[in-house]
């Protein structure tokens, strides 16, 4: 099979709608691949105000591509955090926590310029199978 058509784009209403050229994911390999979700309620369109809230929403959002795709947040292996301020790093660690379980999922968390949002969260999720 070509690598071409072993990808399968996952969507669902349960995360925001993808506003350019993405796909909420993808599936190769056994492995789901989330784009970057921002904290945007994919039903009322709102922003929540506090960076916690900010970060169960964002996480909320991969959870919903997830399940979509037939997996688990609980089943991350790799997941990336982007603060527009480093310096609400222990506050994010806090509410991220909230979500994972040991064995915690390898993480890589960077400063950005991200406009209209404290952060963005993307993840790979392994499946137990290809959906």
């Amino acid at each position: 099979m070509a690598v071409k058509d072993a990808r399968r784009r996952v969507s669902t209403p349960g995360a925001p709608a993808p506003a350019f050229a993405y796909s909420q994911g993808i599936v190769s390999g056994g492995l789901l691949f989330v784009s970057g979700q921002v904290p945007v309620d994919p039903v009322t369109r709102t922003v929540p105000g506090t960076l916690a809230e900010q970060v169960h929403q964002c996480l909320r959002n991969v959870a919903a591509i997830a399940e979509a795709a037939g997996g688990r947040l609980e089943d991350a292996v790799r997941v990336g955090v982007y603060l527009a301020d480093l310096g609400d790093f222990e506050e994010m660690d806090a509410a991220y926590r909230e979500h994972f379980v040991e064995p915690l999922p390898a993480r890589t968390t960077v400063g950005t310029g991200i406009k209209g949002f404290a952060v963005e969260v993307d993840a790979v999720i392994a499946l137990t199978v290809e959906a």
